[in-house]
C-alpha cells in the first residue's frame, strides 16, 4: 500500500496545477465495470468466470497492438514475440492489424481478440467495456517507464506558448486517447481556459503519427501527441527535429498496457503472462523498434495502481464509459 500511495501522490501533484482536486482514495476504489462483469476481489478488472463452461480456449490466439501508428509497421516488429507466444502457449497466433482504437475495443468485446496492447487512454474503456485484463507494460532497463504528452507546432507558426493556440486549430488523435485527447483537454481547459470549438478549432487525426505528420506538413497549427511515438519516428528518420517545436511537456504517464481478455481458460492466461515475462529481447525487431523510446523489458503492472492517474484525468473530464 505504501508503494501504491507514493505512486499516486507523485502522479497527482502535477495534476493539481490543472485544477484536478480528486483524491487518490476515490480513484483506487471506484469501479466502472459493465454489469456483465464481476469484480469480487476489488482489483477493478473483470474476474475470470467461475463457471468453466464460460472459459475460452481458442486454437488460434489473436493479438493486436494499439494503432498508434500504421499497423503495417508493427506486423514485422511483433513477429518474433508472437513466435515466442506460440512456443509458450502451444497455440497458433495471428497478428490483427487494427485501424482504430474503436475497432480494437469492439474486437475484444465481441470475442475476436484475445491478447492485446491497448494504448494508455484506451485501457479504461477496454477494462470496463471489453473485459480487458492488463498485467504488463514495457519499461526501461532500470525499471522506469512511461511517456509524456507534448503539444507541438511547426517553426514559424506564431505559436510560442499554449495561449497562442487561441483562434487556431489543434489536432487530437481520438477521444479514447490519454495524451492525444484527455490529458491535453484537461490542461487546456483547467490551466489556460481554452475550450475546443469555442477558443480553438479541434481536429481528430486518428493517430499520433498522423498528428505529427500533420504538423510537419502544416495541415495542423498544433497537435497533442505522445512523445514516445515522436521519438520512434525521429529514430526511423520519418521526420527530423527541425520540422517541429514543442511548446508543452506533461508529467510522465504509463504507456501501453498489455493483457488478455478476462474469460480465457486460466491455464492459458497464465501461459500468456509467462510468454511476456520470459521473452528475450536481445537482437529482436521488438528491441530495435522500442529502444528508440527507451523500452527494454516487460514489467508486471496492475490497472488499479498504475492507471490511477489516468482515471483521475478521465473523471476530471467527466468521461463516461458507454458499454452498450
Amino acid at each position: 500500500m505504501l508503494k501504491q500511495n507514493v505512486f499516486i501522490q507523485k502522479c497527482l501533484l502535477p495534476l493539481a496545477g490543472l485544477g484536478l482536486a480528486l483524491t487518490a482514495t476515490t480513484q483506487l476504489v471506484a469501479s466502472d465495470l459493465a454489469p456483465n462483469y464481476q469484480d469480487k476481489n476489488g482489483d477493478l478488472v473483470a474476474d475470470t468466470p467461475q463457471d468453466a463452461a464460460q472459459w475460452v480456449d481458442p486454437d488460434t490466439l489473436i493479438f493486436a497492438y494499439t494503432p498508434v501508428e500504421d499497423p503495417a509497421v508493427y506486423a514485422k516488429v511483433w513477429e518474433g514475440f508472437l513466435q515466442h507466444l506460440e512456443a509458450v502457449t502451444g497455440k497458433s497466433v495471428r497478428f490483427f492489424p487494427v485501424q482504430s482504437n474503436a475497432a480494437q475495443l469492439e474486437a475484444m468485446r465481441a470475442g475476436r481478440l484475445h491478447v492485446a496492447g491497448f494504448n494508455t487512454g484506451s485501457n479504461p474503456p477496454a477494462v470496463n467495456c471489453a473485459g480487458f485484463v492488463p498485467f504488463t507494460m514495457m519499461a526501461r532497463e532500470d525499471g522506469s517507464f512511461g511517456y509524456e504528452m507534448e503539444i507541438i507546432t511547426y517553426p514559424g507558426s506564431g505559436i510560442n506558448k499554449i495561449p497562442d493556440i487561441s483562434g487556431r486549430n489543434l489536432a487530437f488523435t481520438s477521444p479514447t486517447s490519454n495524451s492525444g485527447y484527455n490529458a491535453p483537454s484537461a490542461l487546456l481547459g483547467s490551466e489556460f481556459g481554452l475550450e475546443a470549438d469555442k477558443d480553438f478549432e479541434p481536429a481528430f487525426s486518428g493517430g499520433h503519427d498522423n498528428s505529427i505528420l500533420g504538423v510537419v506538413n502544416k495541415d495542423y497549427d498544433a497537435a497533442a501527441i505522445a512523445n514516445s511515438v515522436l521519438k520512434r519516428m525521429l529514430a526511423r528518420e520519418v521526420i527530423n527535429d527541425s520540422q517541429y517545436r514543442s511548446i508543452y511537456t506533461s508529467q510522465t504517464f504509463p504507456t501501453t498496457g498489455y493483457g488478455h481478455v478476462y474469460n480465457l481458460k486460466p491455464e492459458l492466461a497464465e501461459k500468456i503472462k509467462e510468454a511476456f515475462f520470459t521473452f528475450d529481447w536481445e537482437g529482436t525487431a521488438l528491441q530495435k523498434e522500442f529502444k528508440n523510446s527507451g523500452e527494454a523489458q516487460f514489467i508486471p503492472i496492475t490497472y488499479k495502481e498504475h492507471w490511477a492517474v489516468i482515471r483521475t484525468i478521465n473523471e476530471a473530464n467527466d468521461v463516461a464509459y458507454n458499454c452498450n
